[in-house]
């Protein structure tokens, strides 16, 4: 047993069972989409700062995570759009949505989808450009031609990653176990199949940036060695209404620099309330 205030529970969407965990039931709410090769526990470091004062709902997207996933839907734009079906799945009809990681893209294309369903977007540390270079692992993930490797090795990959991208953030027994829980056997292969498809849907989405209004803020850590600092500043350039911050952690700043990353989170849900939530 642990003491964490993160429950996971389940929930049918569109077929497919969901894993989340909420807070406390709010006035306002917020939408937060699991990081990879993470789940909801990647929240955890951030969870009481950030539920505080809003209805929290963290969730692993379908194929991540201890989610169900399907090949059609493990791809920005689909994610995107299931991230509209997870919403009305749970009752909720505008949120704030926070997106790292493999959560940017998606969170984008949501945003890009349906505006009015959002008061405004965190993002980072996430592909943005398909002519941008990406570190290491992830670049290897993306492009290697063969991924039967990662099938019969997915374990080794996930303890490799765990132990040589989080030095500065130990993780607690539950959560390590939690991860790779949910990467075991198949799931981290088929997981990639989501990045596998940067090379065209990164293109697509740069199309839709310059039309997305919804108030964006990007969390770029500036010693990211597995997506540069420049996809965020790439991402800063074309969204109209958005905020960049360069801030000195890791790829996995959310666990790394929790405090940071928590209070620029409020400060932006703060910044971009309705009248209806004051």
């Amino acid at each position: 047993m642990n003491d964490s205030p993160i429950k996971p529970k389940t929930v049918t969407v569109d077929g497919l069972t969901v894993r989340y965990a909420e807070s406390e039931r709010r006035d306002t709410h917020a939408l937060l989409l699991s990081p990879w090769p993470e789940s909801v526990y990647a929240f955890e470091p951030t969870w009481a700062e950030l539920a505080a004062d809003v209805h929290i709902v963290a969730v692993d997207l379908p194929g991540f995570g201890q989610s169900q996933g399907h090949p059609d839907v493990l791809n920005p734009r689909t994610a995107g759009a299931f991230v509209h079906k997870i919403l009305d799945a749970l009752g909720l009809d505008k949120v704030h949505i926070v997106g790292p990681d493999i959560g940017t893209s998606a969170s984008l294309f949501a945003a890009a989808q349906q505006p009015d369903r959002f008061h405004s977007v965190v993002i980072g540390s996430g592909g943005a450009s398909a002519d941008l270079e990406l570190g290491e692992p992830l670049a290897s993930w993306v492009s290697d031609p063969d991924i039967t490797w990662y099938e019969q090795n997915a374990h080794a990959v996930m303890q490799t990653t765990l132990d040589n991208v989080f030095p500065a953030a130990p993780l607690g027994d539950h959560v390590r176990e939690d991860y790779l829980a949910s990467y075991g056997g198949r799931r981290f292969a088929e997981s990639m199949r989501y990045v596998r498809t940067y090379p065209t849907e990164l293109r697509a989405l740069e199309q839709v940036l310059p039309a997305i209004r919804t108030p964006v803020r990007i969390i770029a850590p500036e010693r990211d060695q597995v997506v540069p600092p420049a996809h965020g500043e790439f991402l800063a350039a074309r969204l109209p209404n958005s905020s960049l911050d360069i801030v000195d952690a890791g790829h996995f700043v959310w666990e790394e620099a929790p405090k940071t990353y928590a209070a620029l989170v409020l400060d932006w849900w703060d910044r971009h309330r309705t009248n209806t939530e004051r």
